[in-house]
């Protein structure tokens, strides 16, 4: 391991506290900021909740793991679904759904400890599910891409900002070097935005009449909406929410790795994951999507080799303040749809391919056909679209997939032995 140039709790001079610390928000901004334009949130209520959430992570991991808070994309579709059954209030509270099931997790790796989560979710059933959760989203980034989003007709024009956004952030994240490598998504937004500007379907006025200082559009409980807890609501969020605990921990497992700290044991999974899971939560109290830790910004500290949690607590507090800057909104309000449609082309099939890595390094073996029926079942259930009804209840595409992976890998004879080494840093 290399001389971190500032350790854990290290306090970084003001100039470079602000230096430092806007790294990071450049890195997870485009990111987070996509997710809710994706759903139809407010971008500044996800800054602000990925802030807030990022400072409550740091809490409850006793100031020991410098992680940052972003959205979440594994929830973009059980949010569009939940939106459109209930209304942004259903989303909302399917969401602090989600961030409860990982409170839940927290309390019994706590008493259990965490092997029984590989039981449960061994790679064969995360990865396709991971899979899913990428090219479901496909159309809605190809129809974000090439159609005028006013006429809903296919535009050469617009298709040309989407192009060139999507050109740019491929080139950027396989030739940046050095920061410019770790903001891709960023990157690539702006210079989509610019070329935008000079084809003419930029509408710069937005940003021309919007304050300064602007209060947010908080979704609060009771106030905006009924508090209506459903079944269909927690069999629509709580299962992706448990795919998404193996991401939580591939981070962990990757940032202890670089700051050369066991974070597993200390502060401890159950920590980690309750501080996800109580991000989450309070996101989903003001109106912002779910949250989850950042690949972004373990990169950032990989290159900087700077660990200080004071610099990831800066990042939280300047998106916190950016949430409340009208102009800032507005010009996030005024990024054209198919530059956010080139940039979504890209990022959901890395998502995709992400699942597809975690079934190449783990050595999953496709001559098995136990593993092919599990994958094959999750893969097509999901992206089919398949649709259940019982009773009452109904399951959607991504929740009927998830649930027949854990299933059938605990049902279908054969199944390996848990790595018991695979938190050993």
């Amino acid at each position: 391991m290399n001389k971190p140039v500032l350790d854990i709790h290290d306090k970084p001079t003001p100039v470079h506290w602000l230096t430092l610390s806007l790294q990071h928000l450049f890195a997870m901004f485009g990111a987070t900021i996509l997710v809710p334009y994706l759903v139809g949130l407010s971008p500044a209520i996800a800054l602000i909740s990925s802030g807030i959430g990022t400072l409550a992570f740091l809490m409850i991991t006793k100031w020991k793991v410098p992680a940052y808070l972003g959205s979440s994309f594994a929830f973009i579709i059980p949010i569009q679904t939940a939106q459109l059954e209930g209304g942004p209030g259903a989303a909302m509270i399917g969401s602090f759904m989600a961030g409860l099931v990982y409170g839940v997790v927290a309390l019994i790796i706590k008493q259990a400890g965490y092997r029984w989560i590989l039981k449960l979710l061994p790679p064969i059933v995360t990865g396709p599910v991971i899979i899913v959760i990428g090219l479901a989203l496909s159309g809605t980034a190809i129809d974000m891409a090439m159609n005028n989003p006013v006429t809903g007709e296919y535009s050469m024009l617009h298709f040309s900002a989407a192009l060139i956004t999507l050109a740019a952030t491929v080139i950027i994240s396989v030739y940046g070097k050095g920061m410019l490598g770790m903001i891709p998504i960023l990157a690539g937004i702006i210079i989509g935005y610019v070329y935008s500007l000079m084809i003419g379907i930029v509408d710069f006025s937005v940003v021309a009449k919007a304050a300064w200082f602007e209060m947010p559009e908080f979704i609060l409980p009771v106030m905006d909406y009924d508090v209506r807890i459903t079944l269909d609501l927690a069999l629509l969020m709580i299962p992706v929410a448990v795919v998404t605990l193996s991401e939580h921990i591939g981070h962990q497992l990757v940032l202890g790795k670089v700051v050369g700290k066991d974070y597993i044991k200390d502060p401890g999974l159950h920590r980690s994951i309750l501080g996800d899971g109580m991000g989450t939560m309070l996101s989903a109290l003001i109106g912002g999507p779910p949250k989850t830790t950042y690949g972004e910004n373990i990169g950032v500290l990989a290159i900087t080799k700077i660990y200080s949690v004071y610099v990831i607590a800066g990042a939280a507090v300047i998106a916190i303040v950016f949430g409340f800057i009208g102009k800032v909104t507005a010009l996030i309000s005024s990024i054209p749809t198919p530059v956010m449609g080139g940039v979504s082309i890209l990022l959901f099939g890395i998502i995709a391919s992400s699942g597809l890595r975690m079934l190449v390094d783990n050595k999953i073996d496709f001559g098995n056909n136990r593993n092919l029926a599990i994958a094959s079942v999750i893969l097509v259930l999901g992206i089919g679209g398949a649709h259940l009804q019982l009773w009452v209840f109904n399951l959607e595409g991504m929740a009927i997939a998830a649930i027949a992976g854990v299933v059938l890998n605990l049902v279908l004879p054969g199944k390996p032995e848990v790595d018991e080494n695979m938190f050993e840093n």
